[in-house]
């Protein structure tokens, strides 16, 4: 592959583990996007309020948030009723952003989540894998979360783990605003 078409192509990054960082990385990496004129595609998976990185991304002309999930409840604390609503809202949400990034829509696709909603099969797996293995050769991927599947490792040009060794939630400290969401 020629040097250009190297970099015209769109790699699969996936930033996992059970460090804190993986959404602020992939925050980070779409300000460099935007700063050289990349339209931004966001998923959040399982998530249903903005963080302060995704209140600042979603006011840049060019980027796309999505976000949802149905119920307060952490996925494993959901009813059978709002485990079908969240599925079919993160089913949605995924071909929105699948149909924009066919389009031309989308150059950078963010995932946030995705490995969380695989997992708990908040998800429809089908579509999931049908579009890594046929993604339009132009978009940049990025997919978050912690355990990913081994489809995303194989999948990922990029894999970086974040790993925690402390942490103040350990000691008893809430999140706070502006550090950690």
């Amino acid at each position: 592959m020629a040097e250009n078409d190297i970099k015209r192509r769109g790699f699969t990054h996936l930033y996992f583990g059970d460090g804190r960082g993986k959404t602020t990385a992939a925050a980070g990496l779409a300000l460099r996007a935007i700063n050289a004129g990349m339209s931004v595609f966001i998923v959040q998976f399982l998530k249903n309020r903005a963080s302060g990185e995704m209140q600042l991304l979603g006011s840049f002309a060019g980027v796309t948030i999505l976000r949802g999930k149905c119920g307060a409840h952490f996925s494993f604390q959901m009813t059978a009723e709002e485990r079908e609503k969240t599925k079919m809202l993160s089913d949605k949400n995924f071909m929105s952003a699948v149909s924009a990034a066919r389009a031309g829509f989308c150059e950078l696709l963010i995932l946030d989540e995705l490995c969380a909603a695989w997992n708990e099969n908040l998800i429809n797996h089908s579509l999931v894998q049908k579009f890594l293995e046929h993604k339009p050769e132009n978009v940049e991927i990025v997919i978050t979360g912690r355990n990913p599947s081994e489809l995303f490792v194989k999948s990922a040009d990029y894999c970086t783990e974040f790993k925690k060794i402390a942490h103040p939630f350990d000691c008893g400290v809430s999140a706070r605003e502006g550090i950690e969401y």
